[in-house]
């Protein structure tokens, strides 16, 4: 059985940080794509970053140079280093693996305070 568990929101103020953790298990996250994905009220489900099995990683152009996707082997997890956010960063941030079937975390509520 495959679980995708999120971590690491919270509110943070503007032009902070924040790191969120996606542990993976019953699929390995180093062989599949592993994708970050927000969606804030009212907005469409939004790709913000993922990272393939060869670790080819590709970003949205709203968090270039701002958010950072990588993924520890050993602890078999994904990670998302968010650095200046701001307000329209702040959504529920999800994580999804997988290609032919995707799976899916329960999702983590980052909240950016002006």
């Amino acid at each position: 059985q495959v679980q995708l568990v999120e971590s690491g929101g919270g509110l943070v103020q503007a032009g902070g940080s924040l790191r969120l953790s996606c542990a993976a298990s019953g699929i390995s996250a180093s062989d599949t794509v592993m994708r970050w994905y927000r969606q804030a009220p009212g907005m469409q489900r939004e790709l913000v970053a993922f990272v393939t099995s060869a670790g080819v990683t590709t970003y949205a152009d709203s968090v270039k140079g701002r958010f950072t996707i990588s993924r520890d082997h050993a602890k078999n997890t994904v990670y998302l280093q968010m650095n200046n956010l701001k307000p329209e960063d702040a959504a529920v941030y999800s994580c999804a693996a997988g290609t032919s079937r995707i799976y899916w975390g329960q999702g983590t509520q980052v909240t950016v305070s002006s």
